[in-house]
């Protein structure tokens, strides 16, 4: 078997396609996403794959790199939707690009962290809409490369074990069936195939914390021990089978209520008490907030001085405690706050 067809028999192996529904394959161009698209149409048949490319017009490439999407879909078969920001969002992306969006301070890094989420709610937003149209699934090209520079980034940025669990292969209609292929692969098999494609080159930028991880951090680990990224990855998925029988845990401790009770919290081993008043918060906010279990002893201090208490535990989540009883809110902006909102 030469590695164009093994290469798609791993993809098939994941089980992340389906054949009873159309999907929606996110594409920019690159090696990643044109061996996605490549593969989807060989597995599923190109009337059975339409593509998506968002132009940000914000560098000089973008154009070409559109066409080059085009041309890619035009020799495959495939239907092409090509968004591009309006006025508004064009606005805010410029803004961003200059370090001037919501919540950003001088300097580069706060800049580049305003333009990468400004452009990835773009492209999650404009693929939820349009496979939503069609009950499609939505396909990303991110690797086995790109599973660990996330989950290097994350071990370094944020605290908690969900830092190292890294990018499902699949979260609701979302599905990644390159994860298991690695970025050398994907080339290799562009060439196999002889499919070109363009290299963006904010990959390069070291002013990106993702670039930095890429370049720098992934070469010297691997020149500690040769296995670093393939123990990063095994070790990654050994936490998540880990974590499901944690959140089982969680789940039986709380049995869907959305507060517990301060004296049985006081009970639970450490690590399940931490885990529960992150359970609890995240239910409240909507979102990550890791550093919450960092702050169960002051919920327990909290609690033992009596009467009501408050106290904000990291992100958008404070905790009301009242009655023996430790409940979470959802605070409004910081701008917003008010006195009374907790």
């Amino acid at each position: 078997m030469g590695e164009v067809e093994q290469l798609r028999e791993a993809v098939r192996e994941t089980g992340l396609f389906a054949r009873d529904r159309p999907l929606l394959a996110m594409i920019s161009g690159g090696r990643d996403s044109t061996c996605l698209l490549d593969v989807a149409v060989a597995v599923l048949a190109p009337d059975h794959v339409f593509a998506l490319h968002v132009n940000y017009a914000l560098r000089p490439e973008a154009g070409a790199e559109e066409e080059r999407c085009r041309e890619l879909c035009a020799a495959l078969g495939v239907e092409l939707e090509v968004v591009r920001p309006d006025g508004a969002e064009a606005r805010a992306g410029l803004a961003a690009a200059a370090g001037q969006g919501e919540g950003a301070h001088h300097g580069e890094p706060q800049a580049t962290g305003n333009l990468q989420a400004w452009a990835r709610e773009l492209r999650y937003g404009a693929a939820e809409r349009l496979a939503a149209e069609r009950d499609a699934l939505i396909a990303t090209g991110h690797t086995a490369s790109d599973q660990v520079e996330t989950i290097l980034y994350r071990l370094a940025a944020s605290p908690g074990r969900r830092a190292l669990l890294g990018m499902p292969a699949a979260e609701g209609r979302l599905v990644r069936p390159l994860l298991g292929i690695t970025r050398e692969q994907t080339g290799a098999y562009c060439a196999a195939r002889g499919l070109d494609w363009t290299d963006d080159a904010s990959n390069e930028d070291t002013r990106f914390a993702r670039a930095r991880v890429r370049h720098g951090l992934v070469p010297a680990l691997r020149a500690v021990h040769p296995a670093a990224e393939s123990n990063v990855l095994r070790t990654a998925l050994l936490l998540r089978e880990e974590t499901e029988l944690l959140d089982g845990l969680v789940d039986e401790e709380l049995a869907g209520r959305s507060a517990v009770e301060l004296s049985r919290l006081k009970e639970m081993p450490p690590a399940l008490a931490r885990l529960v008043v992150v359970r609890l918060a995240e239910q409240a906010t909507g979102g990550f907030v890791p550093r919450a279990g960092e702050r169960v002893g002051e919920l327990l201090e909290l609690g033992r001085r009596g009467g009501r208490a408050e106290l904000h535990v990291g992100g958008r989540a404070g905790a009301v405690i009242e009655d023996g009883v430790v409940r979470m809110v959802r605070l409004p902006p910081r701008a917003e706050r008010r006195p009374d909102d907790l």
